[in-house]
């Protein structure tokens, strides 16, 4: 399973926001995100709750929890 980055930018461009507004949004460093986006981290159950909500995100598996396309 991977993190669907290319979904993940679809939503946040759905709903009109950046990368920082929702590192901002979630209390997050904007370091500490981008970091996380780039497969150097994983965003733990807590940051997937708030960022599905604040995203509005129907299906989290679509992006959180995506098969890895080969």
């Amino acid at each position: 399973m991977y993190f669907n980055r290319l979904e993940f930018n679809a939503q946040l461009a759905r709903k009109d926001m950046s990368v920082k507004d929702l590192a901002d949004a979630i209390h997050m460093p904007l370091s500490t995100m981008y970091r996380k986006l780039n497969a150097d981290g994983d965003f733990d159950r807590k940051e997937i709750a708030e960022i599905v909500e604040r995203l509005e995100i129907d299906d989290p598996k679509r992006i959180f929890f995506a098969p890895e396309l080969t």
